[in-house]
């Protein structure tokens, strides 16, 4: 791991909100932009996305209780959040970066989209693919996978820029392989909302380990524009989720143990889903920006 200092702006000048395991949370001074270090190197961050992040005893600090147990609540977590996407587009060659085993690739399929997706996790790229029976999904990162250039008429990431060590880079490899009249679609968390500010450090977004960069609505329009986007529109209105009530059960531990025990008869419901919406995360729809006569 490496100490850095602000992604956005270079700053050095930062103020620590809090320590969790051995990372602080900082704010920089400069720009107001919020970040966890020290961080993991690369190589770190890519061999934590196999195995036992997918199927973790510590999902409320790392990883997911089980990611594919749980495929047909994030089956209709896409199905409405699509919705924000065929507004603007209804089909068309669609990439998505951090696909994972393919539940947004398998509701966009249904939709009418050409799809494809890349993902550094192994172990669900074969879920992908095998049982989903996905085609045209590759192993690895969007700047390894030598795409063409505007090859794609649609890119989305849905939870992934802020696992990112260089989400800039990544960030314009979209623009590249994103054709001009092309749609970039992006979901994460918004560490200005209302919830973040009430639950502070309890925040249940605050995963230190994989969770590098919380940004806002500023941020990451400052962000896309550095990259080559205009904002068209950002929305925190189809940005929940259908989590179950044993998840509910399992977050409710970071605010305090008194509320998980008060919420003890969630247990029993297990995998019945429910819609949540905090307002805490928000889904951002760009667009390419006119490219320089120098490309």
């Amino acid at each position: 791991m490496r100490d850095v200092d602000c992604y956005l702006c270079g700053s050095s000048d930062r103020e620590r909100r809090f320590e969790q395991d051995g990372i602080s949370l900082y704010r920089c001074n400069a720009c107001g932009f919020v970040y966890a270090s020290p961080q993991l190197t690369d190589e770190g961050l890519e061999a934590i996305y196999q195995d036992t992040y997918w199927q973790s005893d510590r999902a409320k600090d790392y990883g997911y209780t089980d990611y594919l147990r749980d495929r047909a609540l994030y089956r209709r977590t896409f199905e409405k959040r699509i919705k924000v996407l065929t507004a603007h587009r209804s089909s068309g060659r669609l990439l998505d970066v951090g696909c994972a085993a393919g539940f947004f690739l398998d509701v966009a399929r249904d939709v009418g989209f050409e799809t494809h997706g890349i993902d550094v996790a192994v172990p669900m790229l074969a879920h992908a693919r095998d049982t989903l029976g996905l085609e045209n999904i590759r192993e690895g990162t969007l700047e390894s996978a030598g795409y063409p250039d505007g090859a794609f008429d649609v890119v989305t990431m849905w939870d992934v820029i802020e696992h990112l060590r260089d989400p800039l880079t990544v960030l314009r490899e979209v623009r590249r392989v994103l054709a001009d009249d092309g749609l970039f679609v992006l979901e994460t968390q918004n560490v200005k909302s209302l919830f973040a500010r009430m639950t502070g450090r309890r925040w249940h977004h605050y995963k230190m380990l994989e969770h590098l960069y919380h940004f806002d609505p500023r941020t990451l329009t400052t962000l896309l524009d550095r990259a080559g986007f205009e904002v068209v529109r950002w929305t925190s209105r189809r940005a929940g989720k259908y989590v179950s009530m044993a998840f509910i059960h399992e977050r409710a531990s970071r605010v305090g143990r008194w509320l998980q025990v008060a919420l003890t008869p969630l247990k029993w419901l297990g995998r019945t889903g429910v819609y949540a919406n905090p307002h805490d995360e928000m889904i951002f729809v760009a667009r390419p920006k006119p490219r320089s006569k120098d490309g």
